[in-house]
Formats: C-alpha cells, structure tokens, sequence
C-alpha cells in the first residue's frame, strides 16, 4: 500500500491518481500560498463536499431534473471559486517568490500557472 497526497491509501503499485492526470509539480518548500488559510480553505471544501452528497440524496429522492441540475451550477461555481482564490494565492506566494530568486524559475513558475489556467479553462 502507498499513501497518496491527500492521505488516502492507495493500493500497492498504483499512485492513487487519475491515469492521464498530470504529474504533480515538485516544490522545493514545505508552506505552500494557501497555508495561510488552510483552515478556511478546508472549511470550504467541506461545505463543497456536502452540496455533492446533496446532489446524490436529490437523485436518489428522484428530485425534478431542473432543481438538480440548478444545484449542479452551484456547485460548479463553488469549485470553480475555490479554484481561483487557490490560483490568486499560488501567484501571490509561488510565482512572486521565484520572481524575486529570477532565473530560470520564474520561467517555470510562470508557465506552471499558464497551465493551470488553461485547465480551469478546459472545465
């Protein structure tokens, strides 16, 4: 058994990820920009968490198709939220500490923002 990023046990010989997903960046520091707000963030994602599983009961209840695709916008709108404070503090903490080092990190830090943007983009 492996442990994956978020602390689930995966089975042994798979990573726990989405095959296709991307490779997880490599950082050389520990604190991350959301940090910070690591407990308002998780607090976020739980609430999150909930509209899903509300999702879930509304089917099961055979909810009239319309309220439950109203409740789906709301909850795309709630990650797609989360997603951009996550972008706006990874530029203000990651991408500004490499601006500072220069070089060829803030190359990287750059084009590693660009890409996740154009995924949030795709969605």
């Amino acid at each position: 058994m492996t442990t994956t990023e978020a602390g689930a046990v995966a089975p042994s010989g798979t990573t726990g990820r989405d095959e296709g997903a991307p490779e997880p960046a490599t950082h050389e520091h520990v604190t991350h920009g959301y940090h910070k707000q690591k407990a308002e963030h998780l607090k976020r994602l739980r609430r999150i968490e909930g509209q899903i599983r509300g999702l879930q009961r509304m089917v099961d209840e055979d909810v009239y198709c319309i309220d439950i695709l109203t409740q789906v916008s709301a909850s795309t709108k709630a990650l797609q939220s989360f997603a951009l404070q996550l972008l706006e503090e990874h530029l203000r903490h990651c991408v500004a500490d490499a601006a500072l080092k220069g070089g060829d990190e803030i190359d990287a830090k750059v084009e590693e923002a660009t890409k996740a943007i154009a995924r949030l983009l795709r969605t």
